[in-house]
Protein backbone atom coordinates (compact mmCIF):
# COMPACT_ATOMS: atom_id res chain seq x y z
CA UNK A 1 0.00 0.00 0.00
CA UNK A 2 3.19 2.37 0.75
CA UNK A 3 4.03 2.24 -3.09
CA UNK A 4 0.54 2.43 -4.30
CA UNK A 5 0.46 5.96 -2.20
CA UNK A 6 3.80 7.16 -3.60
CA UNK A 7 2.59 6.01 -7.10
CA UNK A 8 -0.35 8.06 -7.14
CA UNK A 9 1.56 11.22 -5.13
CA UNK A 10 3.83 11.41 -7.77
CA UNK A 11 1.23 11.12 -10.40
CA UNK A 12 -0.70 14.18 -8.90
CA UNK A 13 2.71 16.01 -8.71
CA UNK A 14 3.44 15.07 -12.70
CA UNK A 15 -0.31 16.80 -13.65
CA UNK A 16 0.19 19.48 -10.87
CA UNK A 17 3.36 20.93 -12.82
CA UNK A 18 2.28 20.69 -16.50
CA UNK A 19 -0.82 22.52 -15.28
CA UNK A 20 0.80 25.27 -13.60
CA UNK A 21 3.06 25.61 -16.62
CA UNK A 22 0.42 25.86 -18.80
CA UNK A 23 -1.28 28.44 -17.49
CA UNK A 24 1.75 30.86 -17.19
CA UNK A 25 2.38 30.11 -20.71
CA UNK A 26 -1.73 30.58 -21.73
CA UNK A 27 -0.62 34.30 -19.68
CA UNK A 28 2.17 35.22 -21.56
CA UNK A 29 1.24 33.78 -25.01
CA UNK A 30 -2.09 35.35 -24.12
CA UNK A 31 -0.57 38.45 -23.69
CA UNK A 32 1.99 38.45 -26.51
CA UNK A 33 -1.08 37.61 -28.89
CA UNK A 34 -3.26 40.14 -28.03
CA UNK A 35 -0.02 42.58 -28.06
CA UNK A 36 0.39 41.08 -31.50
CA UNK A 37 -3.21 40.47 -32.69
CA UNK A 38 -3.50 44.26 -31.97
CA UNK A 39 -0.69 45.81 -34.10
CA UNK A 40 -1.74 43.33 -37.01
CA UNK A 41 -5.11 44.86 -36.98
CA UNK A 42 -3.43 48.26 -36.60
CA UNK A 43 -1.41 47.37 -39.78
CA UNK A 44 -4.53 45.99 -41.26
CA UNK A 45 -6.39 49.22 -40.89
CA UNK A 46 -4.04 51.42 -42.29
CA UNK A 47 -3.46 48.99 -45.44
CA UNK A 48 -6.91 49.03 -45.92
CA UNK A 49 -7.34 52.80 -45.62
CA UNK A 50 -4.25 53.09 -48.21
CA UNK A 51 -5.86 50.56 -50.92
CA UNK A 52 -8.91 52.78 -50.42
CA UNK A 53 -7.28 56.07 -51.29
CA UNK A 54 -5.58 54.69 -53.84
CA UNK A 55 -8.71 53.41 -55.54
CA UNK A 56 -9.99 56.93 -55.47
CA UNK A 57 -7.69 58.54 -56.80
CA UNK A 58 -7.26 56.18 -59.45
CA UNK A 59 -11.28 56.81 -60.24
CA UNK A 60 -10.82 60.20 -60.57
CA UNK A 61 -7.63 60.50 -62.74
CA UNK A 62 -9.82 58.12 -64.68
CA UNK A 63 -12.83 60.41 -64.50
CA UNK A 64 -10.14 63.44 -65.60
CA UNK A 65 -8.70 61.49 -68.37
CA UNK A 66 -12.40 60.56 -69.63
CA UNK A 67 -13.28 64.18 -69.51
CA UNK A 68 -9.84 65.57 -70.79
CA UNK A 69 -10.51 62.88 -73.75
CA UNK A 70 -14.22 63.97 -74.55
CA UNK A 71 -12.89 67.90 -74.60
CA UNK A 72 -10.44 67.28 -77.06
CA UNK A 73 -12.25 65.19 -78.92
CA UNK A 74 -12.86 66.64 -83.11
CA UNK A 75 -16.14 67.66 -84.40
CA UNK A 76 -15.77 64.56 -86.64
CA UNK A 77 -14.83 62.12 -83.98
CA UNK A 78 -17.98 63.51 -82.03
CA UNK A 79 -19.98 62.91 -85.13
CA UNK A 80 -18.99 59.39 -85.47
CA UNK A 81 -19.51 58.50 -81.59
CA UNK A 82 -23.22 59.49 -81.73
CA UNK A 83 -23.95 58.07 -85.01
CA UNK A 84 -24.04 61.09 -87.49
CA UNK A 85 -20.76 60.47 -89.20
CA UNK A 86 -20.72 58.25 -92.64
CA UNK A 87 -24.03 59.32 -93.30
CA UNK A 88 -25.56 60.24 -96.42
CA UNK A 89 -28.67 62.14 -94.92
CA UNK A 90 -26.58 65.06 -94.97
Amino acid sequence: MNQLAKKKQRQQQQQVKPAKQVEEGNSLSDQLSSDILAKLKETKNQLVSAEQEKEEERQAQLAFEKKEKEKNKSFEELLDEYGFGNSSKF
